[in-house]
């Protein structure tokens, strides 16, 4: 659990910085209205559904370091906060409730030896997973709706291109032989 926990976190980590300190200086260049933290390719996002998908409940505590060190770091100690504390809950439970709720709706999309991945199904619920948490977080930040659409178009879009670079990566890794 301590290497996964490990993994995870830092996978975490790296996309939050790579969104914060690479993607969001080029999408400020473009987009000057965006005056809040909302990324428009927030690939966090995909690193929460993917470690959802892959570990169930066990990603809660997978993520929870990462993510309450990327609060502590945007937010400084703040990130204490009630709202901020509500905010770290919010990001590393919804993934895992939501697809803990398709099991029990009949819809069991968690890896298995004997079946494909749906990665359209994935995306879907990544939206899922990204609108529920974007209301909830939304609602505890107190945030306007124009808001909520940045946020939901970020985390699709995050998730999307994390998966389209982990596939390039691991069809590479294939080619390779490694």
């Amino acid at each position: 659990m301590a290497v996964e926990t490990g993994v995870v976190s830092l996978a975490y980590i790296v996309a939050f910085f790579a969104t914060f300190e690479i993607l969001m200086p080029v999408q400020n260049l473009f987009f000057t209205d965006l005056t809040n933290r909302a990324s428009l390719l927030f690939l966090p996002h995909g690193v929460r559904v993917l470690a959802a998908w892959l570990l169930g409940w066990r990603s809660v505590l997978a993520l929870l370091p990462g993510v309450i060190l990327v609060f502590i770091y945007a937010a400084g100690w703040t990130a204490l906060e009630p709202s901020r504390l509500a905010a770290i809950a919010i990001a590393v439970t919804v993934p895992a409730l939501c697809f803990q709720t398709l099991r029990l709706l009949g819809r069991d999309l968690s890896p298995a030896p004997e079946r494909r991945p749906c990665w359209p199904c994935l995306m879907a619920a990544g939206l899922v997973i990204s609108l529920v948490t974007s209301l909830l977080t939304n609602f505890a930040f107190g945030s306007a709706p124009k808001e909520y659409i940045a946020y939901l178009i970020g985390d699709v879009f995050g998730l999307f291109f994390l998966m389209l670079i982990l596939m390039y990566t691991f069809r590479g890794l294939r080619r390779s032989g490694v």
